[in-house]
């Protein structure tokens, strides 16, 4: 099965494009807040209308503004799960699950299973309003794989939970969707959230996709500023390709990447644990002052000043082990080095 979307709509001042095909997988749609997710998800279950484009799900058009076709949502076999799970209020566990199943002749049964499986059987008679988040959580999904869905979508799933119960339904929704045959689109703004529970994402960033990359390649060549941020990056600075290097202007620095600059280049990205004490012979050092030290819980994080650096440039940001601070000799000043691969070269 497989899930291709290519859609463009407009709300107000807010303009959505965007383009990417799921297979048999669970894809992240990572962004920002407002950057279109939702929009998104909303589109394919048929409860916005695109202005154009197309849907398709396993073949089956769900919409086409060309040729005029867009199925209602009780036709396109989409399971979504929002935010606030969307059960009714006024409906039991049992009557929930019972209202999706669409073959009459298995009602009865379908419900004994879901319940079983989700673990519901003893509050299949109480109401949304008696159930705890996870169990409002179990019954939501539970209610969306007794409809028979081709695809799945998920709206931030995690949102209105705890993050103790977040861990716990967290692997419980991962042991689902690995026994789901069809794709699911798993929206979300946690890079660890994503990173645990998908293979492949597709960034979002003010209403515009990004070409679908492995999760590796977002780490390793997020290719934008936006990917980088999302990916967890903190250090950014304007950059100006030469050759195989990048001259930093803010922080006075220049540093080898190991690889051609393409011209188009206009920004570096450096996560904070490749910013390091430089060792004897170590590429791309350069002194800088300490500017500021905060004690996190499992680490050390270190605001420095590269010499030289302009007045209104931003810190530099280096995370190290507790041990490997303390061993640090000078706490004011030290010089420091980013290995040449760890560069992150950033187009506009």
């Amino acid at each position: 099965m497989a899930l291709s979307v290519e859609i463009e709509k407009q709300l107000g001042d807010f303009r959505l494009e965007v383009q990417f095909q799921a297979e048999q997988e669970t894809l992240a749609l990572l962004g920002a807040s407002g950057c279109g997710k939702s929009v998104t998800l909303k589109c394919i279950a048929g409860i916005l209308t695109p202005d154009a484009g197309r849907i398709a799900l396993d073949g089956v058009t769900l919409y086409d503004s060309a040729a005029k076709i867009n199925l209602p949502p009780q036709k396109r076999r989409v399971g979504y799960l929002f935010q606030q799970y969307a059960l009714f209020p006024n409906m039991t566990v049992r009557q929930n699950i019972a209202a999706a199943v669409r073959d009459r002749s298995r009602r009865q049964a379908d419900v004994a299973e879901k319940l079983r499986q989700f673990q519901l059987e003893a509050v299949a008679d109480q109401r949304p309003g008696q159930l705890s988040g996870g169990q409002q959580q179990r019954c939501a999904l539970a209610r969306i794989l007794a409809s028979e869905p081709r695809a799945i979508l998920l709206d931030e799933p995690f949102s209105a939970l705890d993050s103790y119960l977040k861990y716990q339904l967290e692997l419980e929704l991962a042991e689902t969707l690995d026994r789901f045959p069809g794709p699911v689109l798993w929206v979300s703004h946690d890079r660890g959230e994503v990173f645990r529970n998908c293979r492949r994402v597709c960034v979002l960033d003010r209403g515009r996709s990004q070409p679908v990359q492995t999760l590796e390649e977002l780490f390793r060549a997020p290719g934008t500023e936006a990917a980088a941020r999302l990916s967890g990056c903190k250090n950014y600075a304007s950059a100006v390709p030469q050759a195989e290097a990048v001259l930093l202007p803010e922080w006075n620095v220049t540093l080898r990447c190991g690889r051609a600059v393409s011209p188009q280049v206009r920004r570096v990205g450096i996560r904070a644990h490749h910013v390091q004490p430089a060792g004897p012979g170590a590429e791309n050092a350069f002194p800088c002052a300490v500017a500021r030290v905060i004690e996190d819980v499992f680490s050390t994080i270190v605001l420095l000043r590269p010499e030289g650096a302009a007045p209104e440039a931003p810190l530099l940001r280096m995370e190290l082990d507790k041990a490997a601070w303390r061993a640090v000799p000078d706490k004011s000043r030290l010089t420091v080095s980013v290995p040449p691969e760890a560069i992150l070269l950033l187009e506009s």
